[in-house]
């Protein structure tokens, strides 16, 4: 039966005349199928960036399947994968049933070349799953932002507006309580609506009106009254009703216009003048801290990027002091002529004496400081006419990047000024330059600044991963390696910032998921490199609460593990003693989950909290990671036997124990005595950048 719609297929082949072969059987399904066909991984990261329906894998020049999977994986695509083999290898993967190794709503694979009617199945049913995937997607995304918008216009509305929920007030905008003389929003709050309507026969009728809204009656949606404010005062309004939502619930909305003769042109113009500079007719301080609340709204909602320069005008004394208040005006009018002449898709306001700012959307870094050299040397060239007399002069330019996770809009500010200042000091008080805010080089000192730099490392792979092999005793091998995260910033010192430097403040921004994502994928990636020599290496990643909770993590750790091999026990995830505590009954679930896809399980800090071995118990990990504080001072007697103790009580639940912090023979010595499973340390070897496959003879 045909879909009547258009198919993006996207192969990955060195045989062409295969894929053209699958475009043919698929043309019975589709009205068109457009084919995109390659066999390295140059072209395909270069194709990702166009949407496709299907990716159908078969050989490649440069790369295995394991390989795309990652790289779909890292671009953060839905994209449905089938993985093609021969005959031979199918015999080898396929199960009992001569079913292919891994079926599911994103992947299948090991179907065979040669069986094209399944393939065409599967491109089939892939493709329909994914339609619907991001159909469910664009309507959640449509409610979402419908919502959203309502939500904003009414905060930002003058008119008087408010929910109810059956017939209470439970949200008002400021002009609502000022109309009705409440203080704040919590005055408001909880107060029936019919206390604020006037007269017996005025609340009859209204109460009758709501039955009738309630009712699902929308002939008649206003409502005339006499209404009474908090101070016993009275006004003739009318009541208009309608239908919302907030923060997903149903609730009705209630405007409320006072009839009165006011005249709306007239505020207009008194709002206009309000926010226009008189001496160059651009926006004013106020005209800018508008138009910047709106940019700013608009960049942290990820519709739009944007740029702020902070335009100063320097020699501003040498002008004052040989032409007086007279040249600073003209020179004031006339650069403010300029930058608007230059900045046509831009808002250009007067923001001080002798500042100006600019509002630019959708620039990238090197546009803006395009832009910025381009205004210093227009400005600079000018040649400025007062009384027959002639000046000149330069601007400092600041510029700081609007993006998703920047500032509030009065730290973006600090930060033009400080930029401008560091130019004064840098020029010697000269100017005549720009400078673009880095983030990264203020992170040590500023949150704000720490947080973009952490969604920079996310979005620009700036992490780095080191890994510190574990010797298993019982293996006698050290193939086991623990995964270590660390922050580069590029300040003068050359500072790297460890996770309990950045993860306060990631955590505070909602990075830690996606900070969690990124080690998963970066660290299976090189895992996976390392296995194509080394088939028994494996990892222990540690992950934080966000991922602990996130209901997606089985299914993503699955497709990892898939990608790397399939092999039990290639991935162990490992989470905080005290994140299991505070969420111990999706802790629960969460392991049994991860375990079922053949993922293993392990407790970091083991041993800080009271009831460590029932919790062990009830979420059954692989492993558990010894606190610090038992390895310190093991040498003593009564340190020794607790250790033995704890270690002696888990493995009777039948988990494994690390024993971690070795850091001098001594503690080497006692560490075989305790009954640990796994041995690791500075002693043993230090975390590296690579993964070293040594054979470790601890002793």
């Amino acid at each position: 039966m045909r879909t009547q719609s258009t198919l993006n297929l996207l192969v990955i082949n060195d045989d062409q005349l295969y894929a053209e072969r699958l475009v043919q059987l698929l043309s019975g399904y589709y009205d068109s199928v457009n084919l995109g066909f390659l066999d390295d991984k140059e072209e395909l990261l270069k194709v990702l960036r166009q949407q496709w329906d299907v990716l159908v894998f078969g050989k490649a020049y440069d790369m295995s399947f394991t390989d795309v999977v990652s790289i779909v994986q890292e671009q953060s695509i839905d994209l449905p994968m089938i993985c093609l083999v021969n005959e031979e290898t199918a015999a080898a993967v396929s199960n009992d049933e001569g079913l292919p190794a891994v079926v599911s709503g994103t992947m299948i694979k090991a179907l065979r070349f040669d069986q094209e009617l399944p393939v065409v199945m599967a491109i089939c049913l892939q493709h329909s799953n994914l339609r619907s995937r991001r159909t469910l997607k664009t309507l959640r995304q449509v409610l979402s932002e419908s919502e959203q918008r309502a939500n904003v216009l009414i905060k930002n509305s003058k008119s008087a507006v408010a929910y109810i929920d059956e017939g209470i007030h439970i949200y008002a905008n400021d002009p609502y309580l000022q109309l009705f003389g409440f203080k704040s929003m919590n005055d408001v709050v909880g107060v029936p609506v019919i206390d604020l309507i006037s007269g017996g026969s005025n609340v009859k009728g209204f109460k009758q009106f709501l039955r009738q809204f309630d009712k699902g009656s929308r002939k008649d949606v206003e409502f005339n009254f006499e209404s009474v404010r908090t101070d016993g005062s009275t006004f003739e309004a009318k009541l208009q009703m309608a239908s919302a939502t907030l923060e997903g619930e149903p609730v009705t909305q209630i405007i409320i216009q006072q009839n009165q003769s006011n005249s709306a042109e007239v505020a207009k113009r008194l709002a206009e003048a309000e926010r226009t500079d008189n001496l160059t007719g651009l926006d004013n301080r106020r005209g800018f801290e508008e138009q910047m609340v709106v940019i700013h709204q608009q960049a942290t909602q990820g519709e739009l990027t944007a740029g702020l320069l902070y335009v100063q005008l320097d020699s501003v004394g040498k002008i004052r002091s040989s032409l007086g208040l007279k040249g600073i005006d003209a020179t004031v009018k006339q650069v403010a002529y300029m930058l608007d002449e230059l900045i046509p898709d831009g808002h250009v306001s007067r923001f001080s004496d002798t500042a100006f700012m600019i509002l630019v959307k959708n620039k990238s870094t090197a546009d803006l400081e395009k832009l910025a050299a381009h205004i210093g040397s227009r400005i600079s060239e000018m040649l400025i006419e007062v009384d027959k007399r002639t000046t000149s002069t330069t601007v400092s330019i600041a510029v700081v990047k609007i993006e998703k996770n920047t500032a509030e809009p009065t730290i973006v500010l600090e930060r033009a000024m400080e930029t401008i200042n560091h130019i004064m000091v840098e020029t010697s008080n000269h100017g005549g330059t720009y400078h673009i805010y880095d983030p990264s080089e203020h992170a040590n000192s500023d949150d704000h600044a720490l947080a973009e730099s952490l969604v920079d490392a996310i979005t620009n792979n700036r992490f780095e991963l080191s890994f510190q092999p574990i010797y298993d005793i019982d293996r006698d091998r050290s193939d086991f390696f623990e995964v270590y995260l660390r922050l580069p910033l590029s300040d003068a010192e050359n500072t790297v910032l460890t996770p309990d430097q950045f993860m306060t403040v990631a955590k505070s921004h909602n990075l830690l998921e996606k900070i969690d994502r990124w080690v998963l994928i970066n660290a299976c990636k090189k895992i996976n490199d390392v296995r194509k020599h080394h088939p028994e290496a494996r990892l222990l990643i540690q992950l934080t609460s966000a991922t602990l909770v996130d209901k997606k993590l089985p299914n993503v750790a699955s497709q990892l593990i898939k990608a790397v091999g399939g092999a039990a026990g290639v991935l162990t995830l490992q989470f905080n003693e005290k994140d299991i505590v505070d969420h111990l009954t999706v802790a629960k679930s969460q392991f049994s989950a991860l375990s079922e896809v053949d993922c293993q399980m392990g407790i970091n800090n083991f041993g800080s909290s009271a009831k460590s071995i029932e919790i062990a118990s009830l979420v059954q990990p692989d492993m558990v990671r010894l606190a610090r504080s038992y390895v310190q001072d093991i040498n003593s007697a009564d340190n020794l036997d607790t250790v033995k103790s704890l270690i002696t009580s888990t493995n009777e639940v039948k988990v494994d124990v690390l024993m971690p912090y070795i850091e001098e023979a001594a503690t080497m010595s006692v560490a075989w005595s305790v009954g640990a499973r796994y041995l690791q340390g500075y002693y043993l070897e230090e975390p590296s950048q690579t993964i070293k496959l040594e054979s470790h003879a601890a002793s």
